[in-house]
């Protein structure tokens, strides 16, 4: 058998573009100085006896052969994560799960194996990071868990291979990919070669044999998960899990399901006990709203197919500053800058001298469009000091000649407006045509056409 020849890569640490030597800028995803050395062992390019069989007896399928029966779902009985998944765990799915450390990533999934193994399915929680006394510590708080989930501490892929394959777990939870090794890959584990290497093991695994795996994964600086971009591409779930580490609530974010609707959220609270539903979040943002208060206007944003209102503010004020300041939180600051210019343009309002300020409070990040509405209305309640009503809310695109624009999904915003008690909604004159028969009681829409309208409206 011919011996394995070592040869020297250079991968790109961002985006797992490879190169024979390294380069100062990647090719790939134009970052700087991300290439990383690794040794890769190359063997023998000789097929065994087994390889060569299943290449002869591999036959494609007709898609008019193939039977379609109804996959049954685990529902994890955690309402939000079930809504982010699609409407639970299909048999086979690989989920990637990735947040800042600290943020309740493994928590969550702990919670989510206590629910499963009170239905009496079969667990694995395999961790690379945490021992098993560690385990037991961070179990304790959550309640009482069945004797169906099984913990291990391993980062061999083989070994942990072995033990799913003889334990036969609905769902297993790899807790964390960047501490797993792969014996076919010789880098250290975390590098590019291993995550990739480890994560195809996985695949095969869970396609295989129609097991549930849950990966935990690191994420950078930039928040997106450390290692390769091909990572995201393999799995068929992607979560990120959101908010600050110091605040009370987290959000559970899909930005990739093969299985269910993208860009959907879940809202949790971080509590003794581990993490609680939030399942109404609008009625969770605008708790401690202050009533009268310039510059505060109550807006409606859609994440996934949930809507969720959230109180924007605003503050412009005269700057003590040669450069006058703009700062915006949670929300596009150069989408900002833009609705100033526009409000200084086509209804002359003097913000060149002013600083402004535009926060999202709650801590939440929402780059809909439909937001700028609400945006010009708060610096115009801040600049005229006048007050919105309190209960107003307020959606709608603005163009930069002063047009307010329709978005989408408008009527499922108004009666989540409606449900929570507000009277009176402003909305884009656009498209709203059709809402005018179906409008909820107890609610009354002010349609606008530009900008100058919701001056005069002020």
């Amino acid at each position: 058998m011919a011996k394995a020849k070592q040869t020297t890569v250079f991968y790109c640490q961002n985006c797992g573009f490879e190169s024979s030597k390294w380069m100062g800028q990647c090719p790939g995803c134009h970052e700087w100085n991300t290439f990383a050395e690794e040794i890769v062992a190359k063997g023998s390019s000789a097929k065994t006896a087994a390889q060569a069989r299943a290449a002869r007896e591999a036959a494609p399928t007709a898609l008019s052969a193939i039977s379609m029966t109804q996959e049954e779902k685990l529902y994890t009985h955690i309402g939000e994560l079930d809504r982010v998944l699609g409407g639970g765990i299909l048999p086979g799915q690989l989920v990637l799960v990735g947040g800042d450390p600290g943020i309740g990533k493994s928590t969550l999934l702990l919670q989510m194996c206590k629910n499963l193994s009170g239905d009496g399915r079969p667990l694995l929680y395999v961790s690379g990071e945490e021992s098993l006394k560690q385990i037991k510590i961070r179990a304790q708080r959550m309640g009482e868990f069945s004797d169906t989930l099984q913990l291990l501490c391993e980062t061999d892929l083989e070994t942990i291979e072995g033990v799913i394959q003889r334990e036969k777990p609905q769902v297993v939870i790899i807790d964390s990919i960047q501490t797993m090794f792969c014996e076919q890959a010789t880098s250290a584990p975390g590098s590019v070669s291993q995550v990739r290497e480890a994560t195809g093991v996985l695949l095969r695994i869970a396609k295989s044999l129609g097991i549930a795996i849950f990966i935990v994964g690191h994420v950078t600086k930039e928040g997106t998960v450390a290692g390769p971009r091909v990572l995201e591409h393999m799995v068929d779930t992607v979560l990120y899990f959101e908010g600050d580490r110091y605040a009370s609530y987290r959000i559970l974010r899909a930005v990739k399901n093969r299985f269910g609707s993208t860009n959907e959220i879940g809202v949790f609270e971080m509590c003794a006990q581990g993490l609680a539903e939030v399942p109404n979040p609008s009625e969770y943002m605008l708790s401690g709203r202050p009533e009268k208060a310039t510059g505060s206007v109550v807006v409606c944003a859609m994440e996934g197919t949930r809507p969720i209102l959230i109180e924007l503010q605003a503050l412009v004020c005269d700057s003590s500053f040669q450069i006058p300041r703009r700062q915006a939180t949670g929300i596009d600051y150069n989408r900002v800058n833009l609705l100033m210019a526009v409000l200084e343009k086509r209804l002359q309002l003097h913000l060149g001298s002013m600083d402004a300020y535009v926060n999202l409070a709650g801590g939440m990040k929402v780059a809909e469009p439909a937001l700028d509405l609400g945006v010009v209305l708060a610096m115009i309640s801040s600049f005229k000091n006048r007050p919105v009503p309190d209960k107003t809310v307020v959606f709608g695109e603005v163009g930069l000649s002063g047009e307010v624009r329709a978005v989408t999904q408008m009527s499922q915003r108004i009666a989540e407006a409606a449900k929570l008690g507000f009277e009176i909604c402003v909305l884009p004159k656009a498209g709203s045509e059709k809402l005018m028969q179906d409008i909820p009681k107890g609610i009354r829409l002010v349609r606008i056409a530009n900008v100058g309208e919701i001056l005069d409206w002020v």
